[in-house]
């Protein structure tokens, strides 16, 4: 009997993996942004630009290398992939039968009086010849067979199993969208050291220039061919680049904090942040164009549809709730009163139950649990909606922030040109006693204060490349040409 069971169920299976499900039909939500406008393509998407292209820096390499090897929330991220994968195998699992092997041994102690009940003959009268004795009774049983098998008709298990895969992938999407934050922060975090340096080393050479005026300033005043007046403004500049000194200082150590923790990993000997934003290029520019998915293919966004895919397969699970399920256990083995006698020809035994079960009444259970998932999909396509705004907004405004910070930056620049000759006629007519040392005071103000904004405004177009270049899914490959994806184990059945 047990060989005709076989091949039945060896059918039923793959009767089974083939079966369909009561999922409502996918259709990907209308992105809720306008169309993005796509210029000619000058060279490769930012998709496929490598980190250690677009970030030619060998300094600003080493720091991502580092970082994507130790940050704690990459690596939190990495872990969350692995057990999202775990769940899916074990729901994957309820596909197939549990098939266990069982030994077992029974004794049982019956009563005199039980035995003596039975009927007349020897074990009986035996154990009834001896008031207040019993008999002992041995059962041994080796078998092979599983328990509550659910024949999947109306894919239950598998629209469960479809939405644990769907989780999988939301993980994985995630754990791609935190890669390619944490290579933009690193970036921006180093770029931000740099600024830092660069603005330190302005205010040490304008305090090394305020406090040589002030000096002269005080030779003056002693010879009486200057007013109080300018003495106490000339000082007043020195304790400003001071505190600005104090202030620089200390906003670099706490950016390399940041630095560092961005890293997971002390910041190596060899970094070396001299020359600050001076020091080369650190960010490569973006060719002009945009791809016209490149909303819909960025991780978070993918990371959002897998949600949404996954909200939808449990509406299929939910609906299979209202209809009959059906289970099989079933068992083959040897059973014998004799631990030697188990192996017998004529100790097999076998059973097969098959259960069919219709809910009936569920106290509402089922209709709720179906509004449930039916209103956590409605939620997971607002999620989608939103990621893709979000997505929109980030894009452009980078996009729009990229032409006015270089008109920025080239008036920035000019005004410093202007104020640097403006200072130096001023110095030169005071040093030649031909104007007031007011004049020269102000023109370094006016300076001083050009040089502070033009590194500001520097440091914002930087990050704002590096920001593009996250918005635009850039990241994620170490090389363009050669792109190694960090590997990921997938999902496997037999697992």
């Amino acid at each position: 009997m047990i060989r005709r069971i076989t091949p039945v169920l060896a059918a039923t299976v793959t009767a089974l993996l083939g079966a369909c499900t009561l999922e409502p039909n996918y259709h990907r939500p209308a992105a809720p942004v306008p169309a993005l406008e796509v210029g000619a393509r000058g060279g490769a998407a930012a998709t496929d630009i490598g980190w250690r292209e677009f970030f030619p820096d060998p300094q600003l390499q080493q720091l991502i290398a580092l970082a994507l090897t130790n940050n704690r929330d990459l690596r939190v991220a990495a872990l969350n992939v692995q057990s999202a994968q775990a769940q899916y195998r074990i729901q994957r699992a309820e596909l197939f039968p549990t098939v266990n092997a069982t030994a077992a041994e029974q004794a049982e102690l019956l009563p005199a009086g039980v035995l003596g009940g039975a009927g007349a003959g020897g074990a009986s009268s035996a154990a009834s010849s001896a008031p207040g004795t019993g008999q002992v009774l041995h059962s041994y049983n080796v078998g092979i067979g599983f328990t509550n098998y659910e024949l999947d008709f109306f894919g239950r298990i598998r629209s469960l199993n479809h939405a644990a895969l769907q989780q999988y992938f939301t993980n994985d999407e995630t754990r791609r969208s935190a890669q390619l934050t944490l290579v933009a922060e690193v970036a921006a975090a180093y770029l931000a050291v740099l600024a830092d340096q660069t603005l330190l080393d302005i205010t040490r050479v304008t305090l090394k220039s305020q406090t040589e005026s002030y000096e002269l300033t005080q030779r003056l005043f002693s010879a009486g061919t200057t007013t109080e007046l300018a003495l106490r403004q000339a000082e007043s500049t020195v304790y400003t680049a001071r505190a600005n000194l104090a202030q620089y200082n200390r906003q670099l150590a706490q950016d390399r904090d940041a630095l560092q923790l961005l890293l997971g990993a002390p910041i190596p000997d060899g970094i070396d942040v001299s020359g600050g934003l001076d020091r080369g290029t650190a960010v490569a520019e973006l060719e002009e164009g945009i791809p016209s998915d490149v909303l819909v293919q960025r991780p978070d966004v993918l990371a959002a549809e897998h949600q949404l895919l996954a909200a939808n397969a449990r509406i299929g699970a939910a609906r299979a709730a209202f209809l009959p399920a059906v289970t099989l256990t079933g068992n083959f083995g040897t059973e014998s009163t004799q631990l030697s006698g188990l192996f017998k020809g004529d100790s097999r035994t076998w059973t097969f139950s098959p259960q069919i079960s219709l809910p009936i009444f569920a106290g509402g259970a089922n209709l709720a649990n179906l509004q449930a998932t039916r209103l956590a999909r409605d939620t997971a396509v607002a999620q989608y909606e939103k990621a893709i705004q979000t997505a929109f907004q980030e894009v452009a405004d980078a996009l729009v922030a990229r032409g006015t910070l270089d008109e920025q930056l080239e008036a920035q620049q000019a005004l410093v040109n202007a104020s640097s000759k403006a200072y130096q006629l001023a110095d030169m007519r005071f040093r030649g006693g031909v104007d007031s040392y007011l004049s020269a005071l102000d023109a370094q103000r006016t300076l001083y204060s050009a040089q502070q904004q033009l590194q500001t405004v520097r440091l914002t177009r930087l990050q704002n490349l590096v920001t593009l270049y996250k918005a635009l899914g850039g990241g994620l490959l170490e090389h363009a040409a050669a792109a190694k994806p960090t590997p990921q184990p997938e999902p496997s059945a037999s697992n």
